[in-house]
């Protein structure tokens, strides 16, 4: 017997086989059942046997991580001819009588069964060995080792796929938590270069410039425009996904709630002023919600009509608040979209890849879902030949939950 620097594989073999706890109940009981006083469970490969727990009341002198000599094992001709052996009394036996193993280790009654993982692969054997004769060549005995083993093969599987969860559920936190720490950093830093920028693109439209110049400043002003709502949907998808959600300050007005939808409009201008935009407004009842979110909401669906919208055909949207209801549609002209794609539009960072939507992040539409529910409303969506709309829909009542 021996010990030896192991493997990280057959170190890990040896805890999975430590982290069952029926394992010593396991050896206790064949111990109990066939008056043998050893029993173990070995790691047999192809060069090595190796004890990953024992059962020893003889003093045999295994414990876990030690070793035998391969070659001096009967587990290694398990392990090549892969079928149980079992041996009552090796004196009398005509096959054991003169094998070097009994003699060498020193035992008359002997019993292993072969443990196999669900692959197939030959992972050791649980075995027995006692100075004495024992009754072995029974159906109990039998049916007691192959139920152990399988019981065995069994756990060592399932720890190995807990193992293998935990390992990439880990991973997929730590990927999580860098993107959405990313994506929050990256949103925070550009929200102050981006607001210079508009305002400096603000004052050079005031000063007594020649055309093409303030045409590249309208273009600037159009830009930030742009990229400040690229910001709010990454930010608002970040503190989505670290637990915040979409936080809603509610209020009751109106007249404050139109002046918001026609100043989406008037940005949306800035950045494309040659697109018609219509819209209609019927506010009978009086809304309760948040005007920035519905505000956010609608300049993600007027973006997405104008991407994907014909662009010589108007973009028209019907605002009402009736009987309860408060209804927001944005209807476009456009190429119908494909059922496939139907079920993923809500979904964050999907993109249809067309050629007019390269640069998008895929976001708007998701953003503008969960503003939707965060009002405890939602969003539909109806494509047909030549036109699309978009419709948000919610209760015309106080939102107790907020997401």
């Amino acid at each position: 017997m021996y010990k030896n620097t192991l493997s990280p594989d057959l170190n890990n073999d040896i805890e999975n086989i430590a982290q069952i706890g029926a394992i010593p109940s396991i050896l206790n009981v064949i111990c109990r059942t066939t008056g043998m006083k050893f029993s173990a469970i070995a790691r047999v490969t192809e060069d090595k046997w190796i004890t990953c727990m024992s059962q020893d009341e003889i003093n045999f002198g295994l414990n876990t991580g030690d070793e035998l000599v391969l070659e001096t094992t009967i587990c290694n001709e398990i392990r090549q001819h892969h079928s149980p052996v079992i041996i009552e009394n090796a004196v009398e036996s005509e096959i054991f009588c003169n094998h070097p193993t009994p003699a060498h280790y020193g035992f008359k009654s002997y019993i292993s069964y072969p443990i196999f993982r669900k692959d197939g692969r030959f992972f050791g054997t649980l075995c027995a060995i006692d100075p004495e004769p024992a009754k072995l060549e029974n159906q109990e005995t039998k049916e007691l080792f192959e139920l152990y083993t399988q019981l065995i093969s069994f756990h060592l599987d399932a720890i190995e796929e807990i193992k293998e969860l935990s390992s990439n559920l880990k991973e997929e936190r730590q990927i999580a938590e860098l993107r959405e720490t990313f994506i929050a950093i990256l949103g925070h830093d550009l929200r102050n270069p981006v607001g210079t920028t508009r305002m400096c693109a603000d004052i050079l439209l005031q000063l007594e410039l020649p055309e093409l110049a303030k045409r590249q400043a309208r273009t600037i002003k159009a830009t930030s425009y742009r990229m400040q709502g690229l910001i709010d949907n990454l930010l608002d998808f970040a503190k989505g996904h670290l637990g915040d959600g979409i936080i809603l300050e509610l209020s009751e007005d109106n007249k404050a709630l139109k002046k918001a939808l026609n100043q989406v409009i008037t940005e949306i201008r800035t950045i494309d002023p040659d697109r018609i935009i219509q819209l209609n407004i019927n506010l009978k009842d009086s809304v309760i919600c948040d005007h920035n979110r519905i505000c956010q909401l609608y300049s993600n669906l007027l973006g997405n009509a104008i991407k994907h919208g014909t662009s010589n055909k108007p973009i028209i949207t019907e605002v009402s608040s009736i009987n309860g209801q408060f209804n927001l549609m944005v209807s476009n002209s456009g190429d119908r979209i494909p059922e496939d794609k139907m079920i993923s539009l809500f979904k964050p960072f999907f993109t249809t890849n067309s050629a007019n939507n390269k640069s998008g992040l895929g976001l708007g539409l998701y953003i503008s879902s969960e503003i939707a529910k965060a009002h405890g409303g939602n969003m539909n969506v109806k494509s047909i030949e030549d036109n699309t709309k978009f419709t948000f829909s919610m209760p015309n009542k106080k939102v107790v939950s907020i997401v």
